[in-house]
């Protein structure tokens, strides 16, 4: 992959294609959409329904976990079930900590996902400081852990994933790079050397965090640090913990779409903290927006002065309470007269009211010529709304960006998209992906959204919001973090989650967390202030940041502790 010329097309990311089952992923073939089981694997019923629910709903492939070996041998029985009714749809086996069930079912199903940080390194969040020989050694542990699995792998025809999760990076990697995207790429290319070696290449890669921004950054650098060394293994995309209701559906559909727009990913997982049959209707609205458009998806190359690995906003200068320091101001229709809306400023008739002193010019991409630029950058103010001429929103976008840096024009850049006679899932997931892109670039100091299937303007403004507040360029809420819950899960998440919003709506800028397990709770929950994560009694932790404050809570008494430390440690409002 290529960052320098900036205006080109990509196309779709040519990956190698990896045989899952009868359904093969990468290449030429559609973007694969998957799900994962949140019932007990022992239980073969319910695990046996809940597939077969997700497969009639356009599931492509069901993952299912299997934290010990009593679940292994039931995914034996599972899969027979669902043979035995029709059913042939791939499975994959999630893995963790234990080599021994990942080797025993690499026989058996279709695919084995694992996580470095959990399978075979050391994670122990100890700060620990490695010699190069040290570091060496723990490579050539690791080799002898993890290659017995890859050369069963290999003889069964056996899928692996490789899957590396922002916040759960082991202790060797943390010593040299940190929880940064250059530590989960460094973690999955030491795996991937190992597979090489033994000349397996039957594999799919992921990089996760609950942190869209940093997802795009780890799959944008693993794509290139491949690129490098003569790899092409296909992607699995997907914002881990995203959550649940609107904010669940946004910041996947951020990350998701981000990197589809770029021709990066060959199959997606919506997750969230819902009956995993509501993840299958998301992401196909996500890849039906892909399906047609074989030729040109968007101009992923970037300026020189645009890092694609790092976050940077476009410099602008101030006009009013837009541009330069700013936060991105938000425009809505004007209505009723209702001054209590949330909105910076209003609009009637694709007018402008709000200001008399600004000078809102709005222009697409072949508006903006050298004689335009020379024009506004003498003009102080002038702020442009920017829009788009064709279905390539995001690209097109994106070149006029690059024209008023090419010529130092350090005018605001309002993003404006309307959009008609689609549903509301639909326009959530298209508005998340067209404005919320270019957000984590470092493009835009506003947002513009018409709507005409919205009842009401607090659609758009909720929305709106929300977009900014998922690519972190506007914090107007508390953000909640969630997994969508599996086999491992030991209390109700929902309810609870539920509970804990109500209690905390409005702390505004807190993060916190509502974890199902210690399997990846601990480290997923990466960047929250406060975190409840189950453990293996069915009672709950209580963290701050990664430490933990209190143990064995009761789900019932977990909110209240949750308050109390809140307001303890001063951030209750």
């Amino acid at each position: 992959m290529q960052y320098s010329d900036k205006l080109s097309g990509y196309s779709r990311n040519k990956t190698r294609v990896v045989t899952i089952g009868n359904l093969p992923m990468g290449g030429d073939f559609p973007i694969r959409i998957q799900s994962m089981t949140n019932t007990n694997t022992l239980d073969t019923t319910a695990t046996v329904e809940q597939s077969i629910l997700l497969a009639d709903a356009g599931c492509e492939y069901v993952r299912i976990t299997a934290p010990g070996m009593p679940e292994a041998e039931n995914f034996l029985i599972i899969k027979k079930e669902l043979h035995k009714r029709g059913y042939n749809i791939p499975l994959i086996a999630d893995v963790h900590f234990n080599p021994a069930v990942a080797e025993f079912l690499a026989r058996h199903v279709e695919k084995v996902r694992i996580n470095p940080g959990n399978y075979a390194d050391k994670k122990t969040f100890k700060k620990i400081e490695y010699s190069d020989a040290e570091y060496e050694e723990e490579i050539e542990r690791i080799s002898k852990r993890f290659s017995p699995l890859v050369k069963i792998c290999k003889e069964h025809g056996t899928a692996l994933r490789i899957g590396v999760n922002h916040g759960s990076l082991s202790d060797r990697i943390m010593s040299r790079f940190g929880d940064t995207p250059e530590g989960m790429v460094e973690s999955a290319m030491d795996f991937i050397r190992i597979c090489r070696d033994l000349d397996f290449h039957n594999i799919v890669l992921s990089m996760k965090s609950s942190n869209p921004l940093s997802m795009i950054h780890a799959c944008r650098l693993l794509v290139s640090t491949m690129n490098e060394h003569g790899m092409n293994y296909p992607l699995h995309l997907g914002v881990t913990e995203a959550g649940e209701g609107s904010d669940g559906r946004i910041r996947s559909a951020m990350g998701i779409g981000a990197l589809l727009e770029e021709g990066i990913g060959d199959t997606i997982r919506v997750s969230l903290t819902e009956n995993p049959i509501n993840e299958i209707s998301v992401a196909k609205i996500i890849a039906a927006r892909y399906a047609n458009r074989k030729e040109k998806l968007s101009n992923i190359n970037f300026d020189n002065d645009i890092n694609p690995f790092q976050y940077s906003k476009r410099e602008t200068i101030s006009i009013g309470n837009i541009g330069e320091s700013n936060v991105p101001i938000v425009i809505g229709e004007k209505e009723n007269n209702n001054e209590d809306c949330p909105f910076d400023y209003f609009s009637s008739n694709e007018k402008i009211l709000t200001s008399e002193k600004i000078n809102f010019i709005e222009v697409c991409n072949e508006d903006v010529t050298t004689e335009f630029i020379d024009k506004i950058k003498k003009d102080n103010q002038t702020v442009l709304i920017a829009n788009a001429s064709n279905e390539n929103t995001v690209a097109e976008i994106r070149q006029l960006f690059f024209k008023l840096m090419d010529y130092q024009c350090f005018t605001p850049v309002i993003i404006k998209r309307s959009y008609e006679n689609i549903s509301l899932p639909e326009f959530i997931v298209n508005a998340v992906i067209d404005s919320g892109t270019l957000l984590l670039d470092g493009f835009g100091d506003g947002l513009w959204l018409n709507f005409n299937g919205a009842q009401d303007n607090k659609i758009i403004s909720d929305v709106s919001f929300s977009i900014l507040q998922a690519s972190r360029t506007r914090i107007s809420q508390t953000e909640y973090i969630s997994c969508p819950t599996c086999g491992r899960t030991s209390f109700d998440i929902q309810p609870l989650l539920a509970i804990i919003k109500e209690k905390t709506k409005h702390l505004k800028g807190l993060k916190i967390a509502v974890m199902g397990c210690v399997v990846n709770g601990p480290g997923e929950m990466a960047d929250a202030d406060y975190g409840l994560v189950g453990n293996t009694n069915g009672n709950i932790n209580l963290y701050q940041g990664k430490n933990i404050i209190q143990k064995n809570i009761s789900p019932e008494a977990a909110p209240d502790a949750l308050l109390q430390l809140i307001k303890e440690s001063g951030n209750w409002k």
